[in-house]
């Protein structure tokens, strides 16, 4: 299962590194040789400077990636991402032949601002509730919950929250028995909503 997280400049840290963590320890722990193939993508080949001048090279960009089964959204700095048509149409197109879309912190907005977050129920980092509930009127803002899943689409609070919100999905795409392993090998308290 090809696992796409899509990171840009001033993209947070830990909003893609923690998913990517989980889901290669989930590999390590996993029954079969390998349940999932997780990569970074960005707009572009070349280095990304995340936040605090963190610099990642992505695995691919637009236009050479795998076919994606599972795209994860990354928040961070992401104002300068929302006016980018190519960004916005490259989430929407992946969007449509995913099996699940995912978004940590701020990627909200992005998936919002690419139409697909409309008449649902979501969530993102404590500090831009307002500001989501104020940019999209047709969509269901929650505080006080690590992720929200409303089926193909999920979507989580910031930064830490994606760690949650990725065992989430490990249990939901194998099983709960490998999120529990994955969680104690990366001797993380994973933070289930109830």
């Amino acid at each position: 299962m090809n696992i796409g997280i899509y990171i840009y400049d001033n993209a947070e840290v830990l909003d893609f590194s923690g998913p990517f963590e989980v889901f290669s320890t989930a590999n390590r722990l996993a029954d079969v040789d390998k349940a999932f193939n997780v990569f970074l993508v960005a707009e572009k080949a070349g280095a990304v400077s995340a936040r605090g001048g963190f610099s990642v090279n992505p695995h691919y960009g637009f236009n050479s990636h795998p076919p994606i089964d599972v795209l994860i959204v990354v928040g961070g700095v992401h104002t300068d991402e929302l006016k980018k048509p190519n960004v916005i149409n490259w989430v929407f197109e992946v969007s449509q032949s995913a099996t699940m879309v995912a978004s940590v912190c701020t990627g909200a907005f992005i998936l919002a601002q690419a139409g697909l977050l409309s008449h649902l129920t979501v969530t993102t980092h404590w500090e831009d509730i307002e500001d989501l509930r104020a940019s999209f009127a047709d969509i269901t803002v929650i505080e006080n919950q690590r992720w929200v899943d409303e089926g193909k689409f999920i979507t989580s609070g910031g930064i830490s929250a994606g760690i949650d919100m990725s065992l989430h999905l490990v249990s939901k795409l194998v099983s709960l028995d490998l999120a529990v392993k994955t969680a104690r090998q990366m001797e993380f308290d994973w933070r289930q909503n109830t």
